[in-house]
């Protein structure tokens, strides 16, 4: 029985996740020591793992609980020090580009602090805008700090409110902690999913 977990729990998705994590440390490193090239180098690679691991799941049909915990995790924290290594390597840009950095940070950190409050774990929804929101920001990022272009940055921050608005209400909607709700949309359907599941049940009392 616990071998039947465990195959279910550690393989490759997972494995990937962890090392996107572990990459923290050396992310801060470059930054501490003010070698960009490498830091946006490592950058690339944690956000590449980031794909594989979702599509190695989906591919091998090892998706787990804890692989969704381990990729919420592991995006919280290569973000969060994202955000924290910018301010060490380019405070300049940063200071230029604050209102949009807020909007930036606010939206990766809210709906994680209102998941937190009502589930005390964080959110592991992976929706489409948030993944859209990733992926746009990731690339303004990169092009914003290689000093070539700063407007898509600015793009990157509206996508990213959308993201989290859509995230907060999701968190609002459902009445317990669940994964992979891709949609507010989904959200709804199961809230009314549930709220006829209860209604029968008390019928039936």
């Amino acid at each position: 029985m616990n071998n039947d977990i465990e195959s279910r729990t550690i393989n490759i998705p997972n494995l990937i996740s962890l090392i996107r994590i572990l990459t923290a440390p050396a992310l801060f490193y470059f930054a501490l020591t003010q070698q960009p090239n490498w830091f946006i180098g490592l950058l690339l690679f944690a956000v590449f793992t980031d794909v594989l691991d979702g599509f190695l799941a989906r591919i091998l049909q090892q998706t787990t609980s804890l692989g969704s915990r381990l990729d919420s995790w592991g995006d919280f924290i290569i973000y969060s020090t994202m955000a924290i290594c910018a301010w060490i390597l380019w405070p300049d840009i940063l200071v230029r580009e604050k209102f949009y950095f807020i909007i930036i940070v606010l939206s990766f950190t809210l709906p994680v602090c209102i998941s937190l409050i009502k589930f005390h774990s964080i959110s592991s929804y992976h929706t489409w805008s948030v993944k859209l929101a990733v992926a746009i920001t990731v690339i303004s990022y990169v092009l914003l700090f290689t000093g070539l272009l700063d407007w898509p940055f600015r793009i990157a921050a509206l996508f990213c409110l959308y993201a989290a608005i859509e995230e907060i209400a999701i968190t609002i909607l459902i009445p317990e902690k669940i994964v992979d709700i891709r949609t507010v949309w989904q959200a709804l359907k199961y809230k009314k999913d549930q709220s006829l599941t209860n209604n029968q049940e008390q019928s039936e009392k």
